[in-house]
């Protein structure tokens, strides 16, 4: 027996969406692939890397283990939102002085949790970003340069 499909409303970056999705579809394949939204990307579908991390009221999620169903009523985020390469937000700005993007998978969801913790924690410690990041996964930077620009971000974010 076929799914059958369900037509929602989503608030995604800050417009009603509707899509016609089946009850077992996840938020990250509806941004995907009815949506277009690719810059959440889809890593391990576990919930283990962070790769798919969108912001659901402001709070960072694995999209990969939410239904699309479940996200109604809810105001999602995602990198798109965030910034572009002609007006790039502080913290993506952070990330590239730092030079916190290698091969850029783990850029969207870190990022977005970056943005997520730093709304809730404006001076943080060292400890405190690693800990905020340690559901994210980065294969190639050895952290150190994203936590460093995330800290560079939270310094700017005091100054101005």
């Amino acid at each position: 027996m076929a799914d059958e499909l369900r037509v929602i409303r989503l608030q995604v970056n800050g417009r009603e969406r509707v899509v016609a999705v089946a009850p077992h579809r996840t938020l990250l394949q509806v941004l995907r692939e009815d949506l277009g939204l690719t810059g959440t990307k889809e890593g391990c579908s576990v919930g283990e890397c962070g790769t798919c991390t969108v912001l659901l009221d402001g709070r960072p999620v694995n999209a990969c283990l939410v239904l699309a169903v479940t996200a109604v009523g809810h105001a999602i985020e995602t990198i798109e939102a965030l910034g572009d390469a002609r007006h790039p937000h502080p913290i993506q700005q952070a990330f590239v002085a730092a030079g916190a993007v290698q091969c850029g998978f783990c850029t969207p969801g870190m990022v977005l949790t970056a943005k997520a913790f730093l709304d809730a924690n404006p001076a943080p410690t060292e400890a405190d970003v690693r800990r905020a990041i340690s559901g994210n996964l980065c294969r190639c930077t050895g952290y150190e340069k994203i936590v460093q620009a995330i800290l560079d971000a939270a310094a700017a974010r005091g100054r101005g």
